[in-house]
Protein backbone atom coordinates (compact mmCIF):
# COMPACT_ATOMS: atom_id res chain seq x y z
CA UNK A 1 0.00 0.00 0.00
CA UNK A 2 1.24 3.44 -0.91
CA UNK A 3 1.93 5.27 2.39
CA UNK A 4 0.98 8.59 0.81
CA UNK A 5 -2.56 7.25 0.36
CA UNK A 6 -2.78 6.10 3.96
CA UNK A 7 -5.01 8.36 6.03
CA UNK A 8 -3.13 7.39 9.19
CA UNK A 9 0.18 8.23 7.49
CA UNK A 10 -1.19 11.57 6.31
CA UNK A 11 -2.56 12.29 9.74
CA UNK A 12 0.79 11.72 11.42
CA UNK A 13 2.70 13.62 8.73
CA UNK A 14 0.38 16.61 8.81
CA UNK A 15 0.35 16.54 12.60
CA UNK A 16 4.11 16.72 12.89
CA UNK A 17 4.34 19.42 10.20
CA UNK A 18 1.74 21.50 12.01
CA UNK A 19 3.58 20.93 15.25
CA UNK A 20 6.77 22.32 13.75
CA UNK A 21 4.96 25.34 12.30
CA UNK A 22 3.28 26.05 15.62
CA UNK A 23 6.59 25.71 17.40
CA UNK A 24 8.30 28.12 15.00
CA UNK A 25 5.52 30.71 15.13
CA UNK A 26 4.56 30.57 18.79
CA UNK A 27 8.08 29.90 20.01
CA UNK A 28 9.57 32.76 18.02
CA UNK A 29 6.83 35.18 19.04
CA UNK A 30 6.97 34.33 22.71
CA UNK A 31 10.75 34.29 22.72
CA UNK A 32 10.87 37.78 21.19
CA UNK A 33 8.41 39.09 23.78
CA UNK A 34 10.32 37.47 26.57
CA UNK A 35 13.59 38.93 25.39
CA UNK A 36 12.15 42.40 25.14
CA UNK A 37 10.92 42.28 28.71
CA UNK A 38 13.87 40.47 30.26
CA UNK A 39 17.03 41.77 28.60
CA UNK A 40 16.08 45.28 27.47
CA UNK A 41 18.12 48.20 28.90
CA UNK A 42 17.48 51.91 28.40
CA UNK A 43 19.49 53.46 25.57
CA UNK A 44 22.15 55.94 26.69
CA UNK A 45 21.92 58.46 23.87
CA UNK A 46 24.92 60.48 25.13
CA UNK A 47 27.16 57.40 25.19
CA UNK A 48 25.85 56.45 21.76
CA UNK A 49 26.78 59.92 20.45
CA UNK A 50 30.30 59.65 21.91
CA UNK A 51 30.74 56.23 20.30
CA UNK A 52 29.69 57.63 16.95
CA UNK A 53 32.07 60.60 17.30
CA UNK A 54 34.93 58.29 18.26
CA UNK A 55 34.26 56.05 15.25
CA UNK A 56 34.32 59.10 12.96
CA UNK A 57 37.45 60.59 14.60
CA UNK A 58 39.41 57.33 14.29
CA UNK A 59 38.08 55.95 11.02
CA UNK A 60 36.53 58.86 9.21
CA UNK A 61 33.52 58.29 7.06
CA UNK A 62 34.32 54.61 6.60
CA UNK A 63 34.59 54.10 10.34
CA UNK A 64 31.25 55.84 10.83
CA UNK A 65 29.63 53.63 8.15
CA UNK A 66 30.85 50.47 9.92
CA UNK A 67 29.58 51.79 13.24
CA UNK A 68 26.18 52.59 11.70
CA UNK A 69 25.90 49.08 10.29
CA UNK A 70 26.68 47.61 13.71
CA UNK A 71 23.96 49.75 15.32
CA UNK A 72 21.50 48.76 12.61
CA UNK A 73 21.98 45.13 13.60
CA UNK A 74 21.01 46.19 17.13
CA UNK A 75 17.80 47.74 15.85
CA UNK A 76 18.95 51.39 15.82
CA UNK A 77 19.29 53.58 12.73
CA UNK A 78 21.97 56.20 13.67
CA UNK A 79 24.58 58.53 12.12
CA UNK A 80 26.25 61.89 12.65
CA UNK A 81 24.95 65.11 11.07
CA UNK A 82 27.21 68.11 10.33
CA UNK A 83 25.84 71.44 9.11
CA UNK A 84 22.43 69.81 8.71
CA UNK A 85 23.67 66.99 6.42
CA UNK A 86 24.24 63.30 7.31
CA UNK A 87 27.82 62.05 7.11
CA UNK A 88 26.54 58.58 6.11
CA UNK A 89 23.24 57.48 4.54
CA UNK A 90 20.36 57.74 7.01
CA UNK A 91 17.11 55.82 6.59
CA UNK A 92 14.07 57.71 7.83
CA UNK A 93 10.57 58.48 6.69
CA UNK A 94 9.66 61.73 4.88
CA UNK A 95 7.70 63.03 7.87
CA UNK A 96 10.68 62.81 10.21
CA UNK A 97 13.10 64.24 7.65
CA UNK A 98 10.75 67.19 7.21
CA UNK A 99 10.94 68.10 10.91
CA UNK A 100 14.58 67.12 11.37
CA UNK A 101 16.11 70.52 10.33
CA UNK A 102 14.10 72.23 13.08
CA UNK A 103 15.38 69.81 15.70
CA UNK A 104 18.96 70.17 14.47
CA UNK A 105 18.75 73.95 14.52
CA UNK A 106 17.62 73.86 18.17
CA UNK A 107 21.17 72.79 19.12
CA UNK A 108 20.19 70.84 22.22
CA UNK A 109 19.12 67.33 23.16
CA UNK A 110 15.90 66.18 21.54
CA UNK A 111 13.95 62.96 22.19
CA UNK A 112 10.62 62.73 20.42
CA UNK A 113 8.12 59.98 19.64
CA UNK A 114 6.81 60.58 16.11
CA UNK A 115 4.38 57.64 16.48
CA UNK A 116 3.75 54.90 19.06
CA UNK A 117 6.71 52.57 19.48
CA UNK A 118 9.13 54.81 17.48
CA UNK A 119 11.69 57.17 19.05
CA UNK A 120 13.93 59.83 17.42
CA UNK A 121 16.89 61.25 19.36
CA UNK A 122 19.10 64.26 18.48
CA UNK A 123 22.24 64.45 20.64
CA UNK A 124 25.04 67.12 20.15
CA UNK A 125 28.60 65.84 20.48
CA UNK A 126 32.02 67.49 20.06
CA UNK A 127 34.61 65.71 17.99
CA UNK A 128 38.39 65.50 18.42
CA UNK A 129 38.83 68.28 15.86
CA UNK A 130 36.73 70.65 18.04
CA UNK A 131 33.75 70.71 15.67
CA UNK A 132 30.27 70.08 17.03
CA UNK A 133 28.22 67.44 15.31
CA UNK A 134 24.87 65.93 16.14
CA UNK A 135 23.91 62.32 16.54
CA UNK A 136 20.57 61.48 14.96
CA UNK A 137 19.27 58.05 16.03
CA UNK A 138 16.00 56.31 15.23
CA UNK A 139 14.85 53.33 17.32
CA UNK A 140 11.58 51.43 17.59
CA UNK A 141 12.01 51.17 21.36
CA UNK A 142 13.49 53.34 24.04
CA UNK A 143 15.70 50.43 24.97
CA UNK A 144 18.42 48.37 23.38
CA UNK A 145 19.42 44.75 23.72
CA UNK A 146 22.79 43.26 24.37
CA UNK A 147 23.58 41.10 21.35
CA UNK A 148 25.17 38.20 23.23
CA UNK A 149 22.46 38.07 25.87
CA UNK A 150 19.74 38.23 23.24
CA UNK A 151 21.16 35.30 21.27
CA UNK A 152 21.63 33.17 24.38
CA UNK A 153 18.13 33.72 25.71
CA UNK A 154 16.61 33.35 22.26
CA UNK A 155 18.14 29.90 21.86
CA UNK A 156 17.18 28.82 25.38
CA UNK A 157 13.59 30.00 25.14
CA UNK A 158 13.19 28.60 21.62
CA UNK A 159 14.49 25.20 22.72
CA UNK A 160 12.27 25.10 25.80
CA UNK A 161 9.16 26.12 23.90
CA UNK A 162 9.95 23.69 21.08
CA UNK A 163 10.26 20.79 23.49
CA UNK A 164 7.07 21.78 25.29
CA UNK A 165 4.95 22.19 22.15
CA UNK A 166 6.33 19.11 20.41
CA UNK A 167 5.74 17.12 23.59
CA UNK A 168 2.12 18.27 23.88
CA UNK A 169 1.30 17.75 20.20
CA UNK A 170 3.22 14.47 20.09
CA UNK A 171 1.33 13.24 23.16
CA UNK A 172 -1.98 14.10 21.50
CA UNK A 173 -1.05 12.29 18.27
CA UNK A 174 0.35 9.27 20.12
CA UNK A 175 -2.79 9.10 22.26
CA UNK A 176 -5.04 9.19 19.20
CA UNK A 177 -3.11 6.21 17.77
CA UNK A 178 -2.68 4.29 21.03
CA UNK A 179 -6.32 4.38 22.13
CA UNK A 180 -7.75 2.27 19.27
CA UNK A 181 -4.73 -0.05 19.46
CA UNK A 182 -5.37 -0.56 23.18
CA UNK A 183 -9.07 -1.18 22.48
CA UNK A 184 -8.18 -3.76 19.83
CA UNK A 185 -5.72 -5.45 22.18
CA UNK A 186 -8.27 -5.66 24.99
CA UNK A 187 -10.92 -7.02 22.62
CA UNK A 188 -8.49 -9.61 21.27
CA UNK A 189 -7.71 -10.81 24.79
CA UNK A 190 -11.41 -11.14 25.61
CA UNK A 191 -11.97 -13.07 22.39
CA UNK A 192 -9.06 -15.38 23.23
CA UNK A 193 -10.63 -15.98 26.65
CA UNK A 194 -13.81 -17.22 24.97
CA UNK A 195 -15.97 -14.08 25.17
CA UNK A 196 -17.29 -14.32 21.62
CA UNK A 197 -19.67 -11.38 22.04
CA UNK A 198 -16.68 -9.00 22.27
CA UNK A 199 -16.82 -5.97 19.96
CA UNK A 200 -14.49 -2.98 19.66
CA UNK A 201 -17.09 -0.55 18.28
CA UNK A 202 -14.42 2.13 17.93
CA UNK A 203 -15.65 5.55 16.79
CA UNK A 204 -12.93 8.18 16.89
CA UNK A 205 -14.93 10.98 15.23
CA UNK A 206 -12.05 11.85 12.89
CA UNK A 207 -13.01 9.83 9.88
CA UNK A 208 -12.26 6.31 8.77
CA UNK A 209 -8.52 5.86 9.07
CA UNK A 210 -6.76 2.50 9.03
CA UNK A 211 -7.19 1.91 12.76
CA UNK A 212 -10.93 2.60 12.62
CA UNK A 213 -11.20 0.27 9.61
CA UNK A 214 -9.22 -2.39 11.48
CA UNK A 215 -11.61 -2.08 14.41
CA UNK A 216 -14.56 -2.46 12.05
CA UNK A 217 -12.96 -5.53 10.44
CA UNK A 218 -12.36 -7.01 13.90
CA UNK A 219 -16.02 -6.51 14.83
CA UNK A 220 -17.13 -8.13 11.57
CA UNK A 221 -14.77 -11.06 12.18
CA UNK A 222 -15.96 -11.47 15.79
CA UNK A 223 -19.59 -11.39 14.69
CA UNK A 224 -18.90 -14.01 12.02
CA UNK A 225 -17.02 -16.27 14.46
CA UNK A 226 -19.79 -15.97 17.05
CA UNK A 227 -22.43 -16.83 14.44
CA UNK A 228 -20.43 -19.82 13.17
CA UNK A 229 -19.83 -21.18 16.68
CA UNK A 230 -23.50 -20.76 17.59
CA UNK A 231 -24.46 -22.40 14.32
CA UNK A 232 -22.13 -25.35 14.87
CA UNK A 233 -23.56 -25.86 18.34
CA UNK A 234 -27.05 -25.84 16.86
CA UNK A 235 -26.03 -28.35 14.21
CA UNK A 236 -24.62 -30.68 16.85
CA UNK A 237 -27.80 -30.42 18.90
CA UNK A 238 -29.97 -31.07 15.85
CA UNK A 239 -27.80 -33.96 14.73
CA UNK A 240 -27.90 -35.59 18.14
CA UNK A 241 -31.69 -35.24 18.14
CA UNK A 242 -32.12 -36.70 14.67
CA UNK A 243 -29.73 -39.60 15.25
CA UNK A 244 -31.20 -40.71 18.56
CA UNK A 245 -34.21 -42.63 17.20
CA UNK A 246 -32.37 -44.41 14.33
CA UNK A 247 -29.59 -45.44 16.71
CA UNK A 248 -32.10 -46.81 19.20
CA UNK A 249 -33.82 -48.82 16.44
CA UNK A 250 -30.47 -50.06 15.16
CA UNK A 251 -29.46 -51.19 18.62
CA UNK A 252 -32.77 -52.99 19.03
CA UNK A 253 -32.50 -54.73 15.64
CA UNK A 254 -28.96 -55.91 16.36
CA UNK A 255 -30.06 -57.21 19.75
CA UNK A 256 -32.92 -59.14 18.13
CA UNK A 257 -30.55 -60.53 15.48
CA UNK A 258 -28.07 -61.66 18.13
CA UNK A 259 -30.76 -63.45 20.12
CA UNK A 260 -32.48 -65.03 17.14
CA UNK A 261 -31.73 -68.71 16.48
CA UNK A 262 -33.38 -68.70 13.08
CA UNK A 263 -30.85 -67.66 10.38
CA UNK A 264 -33.61 -66.34 8.11
CA UNK A 265 -35.11 -64.26 10.90
CA UNK A 266 -31.65 -62.91 11.85
CA UNK A 267 -30.98 -62.06 8.20
CA UNK A 268 -34.20 -60.00 8.16
CA UNK A 269 -33.07 -58.10 11.23
CA UNK A 270 -29.69 -57.48 9.63
CA UNK A 271 -31.35 -56.24 6.45
CA UNK A 272 -33.45 -53.78 8.43
CA UNK A 273 -30.34 -52.74 10.38
CA UNK A 274 -28.59 -52.05 7.09
CA UNK A 275 -31.49 -49.82 6.09
CA UNK A 276 -31.17 -47.91 9.37
CA UNK A 277 -27.44 -47.48 8.75
CA UNK A 278 -28.17 -46.06 5.30
CA UNK A 279 -30.72 -43.74 6.87
CA UNK A 280 -28.16 -42.59 9.42
CA UNK A 281 -25.65 -41.90 6.66
CA UNK A 282 -28.22 -39.98 4.64
CA UNK A 283 -29.33 -38.01 7.67
CA UNK A 284 -25.77 -37.06 8.56
CA UNK A 285 -25.19 -35.85 5.02
CA UNK A 286 -28.36 -33.76 5.18
CA UNK A 287 -27.34 -32.06 8.42
CA UNK A 288 -23.89 -31.31 7.07
CA UNK A 289 -25.43 -29.87 3.91
CA UNK A 290 -27.65 -27.66 6.07
CA UNK A 291 -24.62 -26.58 8.05
CA UNK A 292 -22.78 -25.58 4.88
CA UNK A 293 -25.77 -23.63 3.58
CA UNK A 294 -26.34 -21.71 6.81
CA UNK A 295 -22.66 -21.06 7.34
CA UNK A 296 -22.12 -19.82 3.80
CA UNK A 297 -19.50 -22.51 3.20
CA UNK A 298 -18.77 -24.04 -0.21
CA UNK A 299 -19.60 -27.61 -1.04
CA UNK A 300 -23.39 -27.68 -1.39
CA UNK A 301 -24.99 -27.98 -4.82
CA UNK A 302 -28.47 -26.68 -5.65
CA UNK A 303 -30.55 -28.00 -8.50
CA UNK A 304 -34.10 -27.79 -9.87
CA UNK A 305 -36.41 -29.93 -7.72
CA UNK A 306 -40.01 -30.96 -8.33
CA UNK A 307 -41.62 -30.27 -4.97
CA UNK A 308 -44.75 -32.26 -5.87
CA UNK A 309 -42.71 -35.36 -6.58
CA UNK A 310 -40.90 -35.07 -3.24
CA UNK A 311 -44.21 -34.79 -1.41
CA UNK A 312 -45.68 -37.81 -3.23
CA UNK A 313 -42.59 -39.83 -2.36
CA UNK A 314 -42.80 -38.81 1.30
CA UNK A 315 -46.48 -39.80 1.42
CA UNK A 316 -45.62 -43.20 -0.03
CA UNK A 317 -42.96 -43.71 2.64
CA UNK A 318 -45.35 -42.74 5.45
CA UNK A 319 -48.34 -44.73 4.12
CA UNK A 320 -47.41 -47.86 6.07
CA UNK A 321 -47.18 -46.03 9.40
CA UNK A 322 -50.45 -44.21 8.72
CA UNK A 323 -52.28 -47.41 7.82
CA UNK A 324 -51.15 -49.23 10.97
CA UNK A 325 -52.64 -46.37 13.02
CA UNK A 326 -55.80 -46.21 10.98
CA UNK A 327 -55.00 -42.72 9.71
CA UNK A 328 -55.95 -41.30 6.33
CA UNK A 329 -53.35 -39.47 4.21
CA UNK A 330 -54.79 -37.11 1.59
CA UNK A 331 -52.26 -35.69 -0.89
CA UNK A 332 -53.10 -33.02 -3.44
CA UNK A 333 -49.82 -32.81 -5.42
CA UNK A 334 -50.64 -33.71 -9.00
CA UNK A 335 -48.90 -31.06 -11.08
CA UNK A 336 -45.17 -30.31 -11.13
CA UNK A 337 -44.01 -27.38 -9.01
CA UNK A 338 -40.34 -26.61 -9.50
CA UNK A 339 -38.05 -24.92 -6.98
CA UNK A 340 -34.26 -24.48 -6.78
CA UNK A 341 -32.69 -26.19 -3.80
CA UNK A 342 -31.14 -29.19 -2.15
CA UNK A 343 -33.09 -32.46 -2.58
CA UNK A 344 -31.83 -33.83 0.73
CA UNK A 345 -32.76 -30.74 2.73
CA UNK A 346 -36.21 -30.39 1.17
CA UNK A 347 -36.90 -34.10 1.77
CA UNK A 348 -35.89 -33.60 5.38
CA UNK A 349 -38.21 -30.63 5.80
CA UNK A 350 -41.15 -32.51 4.21
CA UNK A 351 -40.50 -35.60 6.36
CA UNK A 352 -40.38 -33.47 9.51
CA UNK A 353 -43.64 -31.70 8.71
CA UNK A 354 -45.40 -34.92 7.79
CA UNK A 355 -43.98 -36.77 10.80
CA UNK A 356 -45.03 -33.98 13.12
CA UNK A 357 -48.59 -34.09 11.76
CA UNK A 358 -48.76 -37.87 12.19
CA UNK A 359 -47.49 -37.64 15.78
CA UNK A 360 -50.16 -35.19 16.88
CA UNK A 361 -53.07 -36.77 15.00
CA UNK A 362 -55.07 -39.23 17.02
CA UNK A 363 -55.85 -42.80 16.06
CA UNK A 364 -58.10 -42.82 13.03
CA UNK A 365 -57.38 -39.18 12.26
CA UNK A 366 -56.53 -37.60 8.94
CA UNK A 367 -53.60 -35.61 7.54
CA UNK A 368 -54.03 -33.44 4.47
CA UNK A 369 -51.16 -32.33 2.21
CA UNK A 370 -51.32 -29.78 -0.59
CA UNK A 371 -48.79 -28.49 -3.11
CA UNK A 372 -49.77 -25.45 -5.14
CA UNK A 373 -48.38 -22.33 -6.79
CA UNK A 374 -49.25 -19.00 -5.16
CA UNK A 375 -47.93 -16.07 -7.17
CA UNK A 376 -44.16 -16.40 -7.43
CA UNK A 377 -43.98 -18.98 -4.64
CA UNK A 378 -44.47 -22.67 -4.22
CA UNK A 379 -46.60 -23.57 -1.19
CA UNK A 380 -46.57 -26.93 0.57
CA UNK A 381 -49.10 -27.20 3.40
CA UNK A 382 -49.67 -29.99 5.94
CA UNK A 383 -52.76 -30.05 8.13
CA UNK A 384 -53.57 -32.45 10.91
CA UNK A 385 -56.77 -32.81 12.90
CA UNK A 386 -55.16 -32.94 16.30
CA UNK A 387 -55.51 -30.58 19.27
CA UNK A 388 -53.78 -27.66 17.58
CA UNK A 389 -51.51 -25.19 19.38
CA UNK A 390 -52.55 -22.43 21.83
CA UNK A 391 -52.48 -19.05 20.07
CA UNK A 392 -49.91 -17.69 22.54
CA UNK A 393 -47.48 -20.48 21.59
CA UNK A 394 -47.64 -20.15 17.79
CA UNK A 395 -44.85 -17.53 17.69
CA UNK A 396 -42.51 -19.87 19.59
CA UNK A 397 -43.34 -23.01 17.66
CA UNK A 398 -40.21 -22.89 15.46
CA UNK A 399 -37.81 -22.04 18.27
CA UNK A 400 -35.30 -24.88 18.87
CA UNK A 401 -36.15 -27.09 21.87
CA UNK A 402 -39.50 -25.41 22.39
CA UNK A 403 -42.06 -27.86 23.74
CA UNK A 404 -45.60 -26.58 23.89
CA UNK A 405 -48.27 -27.35 26.44
CA UNK A 406 -49.48 -30.33 24.37
CA UNK A 407 -45.97 -31.82 23.98
CA UNK A 408 -46.87 -34.73 26.26
CA UNK A 409 -48.96 -36.24 23.49
CA UNK A 410 -45.84 -37.23 21.50
CA UNK A 411 -42.14 -37.81 21.95
CA UNK A 412 -39.53 -35.38 20.65
CA UNK A 413 -36.97 -32.73 21.54
CA UNK A 414 -38.64 -29.72 19.95
CA UNK A 415 -36.22 -29.48 17.02
CA UNK A 416 -38.20 -30.82 14.07
CA UNK A 417 -39.99 -27.59 13.16
CA UNK A 418 -36.83 -25.61 13.94
CA UNK A 419 -35.01 -27.59 11.25
CA UNK A 420 -37.88 -26.93 8.82
CA UNK A 421 -37.56 -23.19 9.42
CA UNK A 422 -33.79 -23.30 8.82
CA UNK A 423 -34.27 -25.26 5.59
CA UNK A 424 -36.80 -22.66 4.45
CA UNK A 425 -34.44 -19.81 5.32
CA UNK A 426 -31.47 -21.20 3.41
CA UNK A 427 -33.72 -21.63 0.38
CA UNK A 428 -34.92 -18.02 0.57
CA UNK A 429 -38.37 -19.06 1.79
CA UNK A 430 -40.42 -19.03 4.97
CA UNK A 431 -42.63 -21.28 7.06
CA UNK A 432 -45.76 -20.29 8.98
CA UNK A 433 -48.12 -22.13 11.30
CA UNK A 434 -51.74 -21.43 12.20
CA UNK A 435 -54.63 -23.20 13.80
CA UNK A 436 -56.99 -24.49 11.13
CA UNK A 437 -60.74 -24.00 11.16
CA UNK A 438 -62.42 -27.01 12.67
CA UNK A 439 -59.38 -27.95 14.75
CA UNK A 440 -55.85 -29.07 14.09
CA UNK A 441 -52.65 -27.31 13.06
CA UNK A 442 -51.74 -26.23 9.52
CA UNK A 443 -48.10 -25.55 8.63
CA UNK A 444 -47.24 -23.95 5.28
CA UNK A 445 -43.81 -24.00 3.68
CA UNK A 446 -43.30 -21.20 1.09
CA UNK A 447 -40.39 -21.41 -1.36
CA UNK A 448 -39.44 -19.25 -4.38
CA UNK A 449 -40.31 -20.84 -7.70
CA UNK A 450 -37.46 -21.93 -9.97
CA UNK A 451 -36.52 -19.50 -12.77
CA UNK A 452 -38.27 -21.58 -15.42
CA UNK A 453 -41.74 -22.40 -16.66
CA UNK A 454 -43.43 -24.69 -14.13
CA UNK A 455 -45.44 -26.36 -16.86
CA UNK A 456 -42.41 -27.56 -18.77
CA UNK A 457 -39.95 -27.80 -15.92
CA UNK A 458 -36.50 -26.26 -15.90
CA UNK A 459 -34.55 -26.64 -19.03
Amino acid sequence: MNPLRSSLYRRLLIGFCLANLVVLFVGGSLAQRFIEYSTAVEIDWSALARDASHAYDTGGGRGLVEWSHEQRREGIEATLFEDGRPLTPFRAGPTMLRDLPTWLAAGHDVLVQPRPGLYLAVQPVQGADGRTRQLVALSRTHTRLHQHTRQTILLAVQAALSLLLIGVIGWWIARSVARPVAALRAATRRMAAGELSTRVRWKDGRGRDELAQLAGDFDAMAERIEALVAHDRGVLQDLSHELRSPLARLQLLLDFARRSRDPDEAAGYFARAEQEIERLDRMTGEMLALSRLEGGLPGDRREPVDLSELVRHAVGQAALEASTRGMALTCDATGSVWVDGSVQLLERAIDNLLGNALKFSGEGGAVELHVRTVGSEAEFSVRDHGPGVPAAELASLFRPFFRGSNAGRAEGQGLGLGIVQRVARVHGGRVVARNAEGGGLEVCLHLPLAQADASTGPG
